[in-house]
């Protein structure tokens, strides 16, 4: 058997300026899919389920080829995957904006985007973070990444929704299509050196590597757990804007609320990925999960203003990804970072059929109730599973019998 020596690595401050800027074009851009919901749908004269299932197979594609692209990664190196999902990202726009059905429409913004996402976004970038930065440093930089995202967000929904006011919604897509090109020279600065092989030493191979975690209860549960954030942020983000237009508030709420979550989720995540090097992330993952549902119930029982939308908004953005670097920093911890990106890919796979629900529901229950009260209520229960379920992982190194 063979392994990889340690080897030269890339400096830290590389992997996060590159990382944080490819995270924060990628999950920038998707973020503000929501405000095209209403002008496309009336254009296309198409139904919001129609819109709202495009945008749940973009999830579920992106979840289901995440593990794949995730090991083309591990063993291929992050480089090559980030050009052929930003070509792939490019492409998926543009088809996006030119498709006047709802079977084109899907084959874009669903499969194409989808697919661009698992290559372009945290599962890859987190593979070069767990191996170029040192252990009792993972955290913290995996929380700097997922904030980079989060000021994506902040950054990138009011410029999209001014290129909409601006030039129309198809013209604001192709636009889009050119900026993400961007990725392209900024994935050179995550090229990995080659790493030496040192004969005769110990190494788990990719599929035991699978079989281990699927077998892993903490990891089963970490899984089912990260489902609930999916649904939770997705059925937000797409169907927030036309819940608040349907109860008479302006557009321009609905765009600074998704700006607000994005600001305040630079704050939680960065939080977070700090308290998770020096508390136990399974508890800040349940809690997370907790207040969740109460900001949930809470704004449901106010009554409705720009100002409770925007405390709303603030709320949860602080709560919305920081997930991601505790769910993470937890495998790396568990399984170690050899297969990182592949097994950080197969539990984010759990969270996007999540989020396929959130969206696709959103909309299909729209459409039987003329209401989206059912679904909110399903988010606040699903909180309430999350932050039980995530107690009981074992948040320790796995141990593994040498191999002789």
């Amino acid at each position: 058997m063979t392994s990889a020596a340690p080897g030269k690595t890339l400096s830290m401050t590389q992997v996060l300026l590159c990382g944080a800027a490819i995270v924060t074009l990628s999950m920038g851009i998707r973020h503000g899919f929501g405000l095209w919901l209403q002008p496309i749908t009336i254009t296309r004269g198409w139904s919001r389920e129609t819109f709202a299932f495009a945008i749940a197979v973009q999830n579920l594609a992106w979840g289901i080829a995440g593990p794949l692209t995730g090991a083309l990664a591990d063993r291929w190196g992050a480089f090559r995957v980030l050009i052929g999902g930003t070509l792939l990202y490019a492409g998926g726009l543009v088809v996006m904006g030119l498709a006047t059905s709802g079977l084109g429409f899907l084959g874009g913004a669903g499969l194409l985007i989808g697919v661009a996402q698992s290559g372009t976004t945290y599962a890859v970038i987190y593979g070069v973070i767990g191996r170029n930065v040192a252990p009792e440093k993972r955290s913290w930089a995996m929380g700097v990444a997922a904030a980079a995202g989060s000021f994506g967000q902040f950054l990138m929904v009011p410029i999209e929704g001014g290129l909409i006011s601006a030039f129309g919604w198809q013209e604001a897509l192709f636009i889009l299509a050119c900026l993400t090109l961007a990725i392209l020279p900024l994935a050179f600065g995550l090229r990995e050196p080659t790493r030496p092989v040192v004969p005769g030493a110990p190494v788990q191979s990719m599929g035991a590597a699978l079989r281990e975690a699927i077998g892993d209860k903490s990891f089963r549960l970490l899984t089912a757990g990260y489902f609930v954030c999916g649904f939770q942020v997705v059925f937000i983000g797409v169907h927030m804007p036309s819940y608040l237009k349907d109860k008479g508030l302006t557009p321009g709420v609905a765009t600074t609320a998704l700006a607000l979550i994005g600001l305040f989720n630079v704050f939680g995540t960065y939080i977070a990925g700090s308290l998770g090097g020096r508390m136990p992330k399974k508890y800040l993952l349940s809690g997370n999960y907790a207040l969740r549902s109460v900001v949930i119930v809470a704004f449901l029982a106010a009554p409705l203003s720009p100002l409770s939308v925007y405390v709303f908004a603030s709320a949860m953005g602080f709560l919305w990804l920081s997930t991601v670097p505790l769910t993470n920093g937890l495998v790396a911890e568990i399984f170690g970072v050899r297969y990182l990106s592949m097994l950080g890919g197969l539990v984010f796979l759990s969270h996007q059929i999540g989020s396929f629900l959130g969206a696709w529901l959103g909309g299909r229950l729209y459409d039987m109730t003329g209401s989206y009260d059912v679904v909110w209520w399903i988010a606040v229960g699903l909180g309430i599973f999350a932050a039980l379920i995530n107690l009981p992982i074992r948040e320790r190194a796995l141990l593994r019998p040498a191999v002789a």
